[in-house]
């Protein structure tokens, strides 16, 4: 099925770096592979987004995201607090803990704010945008992106098309800050990154919940070593 302009233009506004939930201040490990030599041009600093692509995001925040679609357009609540505390005691860092916390409390209230702005309010409320809200510790990252991609009226593959691209254009950002690369080897990146996306989401859609894991020890040391790095531009 066709996107309607309405939802096409709802996915890219989720995707945008200009969204108001500070993706762009996390490398989620990037900066620590940097410092430690093993992503320091851009050769290798493109090998290592498309190593996180396929270890870590295919794995563990896309499967979680298409979930929590699913159980979001069932009003299945049981489900996303089951879903919400897999993906928070799942952070391998603290600091990527806090980054998913972060960036979901961020989310929730921005999409809160566009539900009153839409007149989402009083008796016409949507519950399932209280529920979020209600989430203890915190609401995390790609719940909330589901959550805001299902309201969008979009399908599930294409809203998973957007949060990554999303991703991978805030990393190659960070690549591009942290290594540092010109823009036009942020832009060779961003297209490699594009061209592995469609079929890692695929993969991603395709995984069951017993597969999905989040077991990424090179990523969790890199992580681990920046929370106590000396000279860092990033939070993760």
């Amino acid at each position: 099925m066709d996107l309607s302009p309405a939802a096409l233009l709802q996915l890219i506004w989720l995707a945008s770096p200009a969204l108001p939930v500070g993706g762009f201040s996390y490398s989620e490990g990037l900066e620590a592979a940097v410092d430690a030599g093993l992503a320091d041009d851009e050769t290798r600093a493109r090998q290592w987004l498309l190593d996180q692509l396929q270890l870590t995001q295919a794995r563990s925040e896309w499967p979680a995201m298409a979930a929590a679609f699913r159980a979001w357009q069932a009003t299945d609540l049981a489900r996303i607090e089951a879903l919400n505390t897999w993906l928070l005691t799942s952070r391998e860092s603290a600091e990527l803990r806090q980054q998913t916390m972060q960036m979901g409390r961020s989310l929730a209230d921005w999409l809160r704010q566009r539900a009153a702005a839409d007149g989402d309010a009083g008796d016409d409320a949507d519950p399932r945008v209280a529920h979020l809200a209600a989430l203890r510790p915190a609401p995390a990252w790609p719940l909330v992106f589901a959550l805001a991609a299902a309201r969008s009226g979009a399908g599930l593959r294409d809203a998973l098309l957007a949060m990554a691209f999303g991703w991978a254009e805030n990393q190659v950002q960070a690549a591009v800050k942290a290594v540092p690369l010109g823009q036009s080897a942020g832009q060779r990146m961003l297209a490699a990154l594009v061209q592995a996306i469609p079929a890692a989401v695929d993969e991603a859609l395709a995984l069951a919940d017993d597969d999905r894991q989040a077991f990424s020890p090179g990523l969790a040391i890199a992580s681990a070593r920046h929370e106590a790095q000396y000279s860092r531009l990033f939070r993760s």
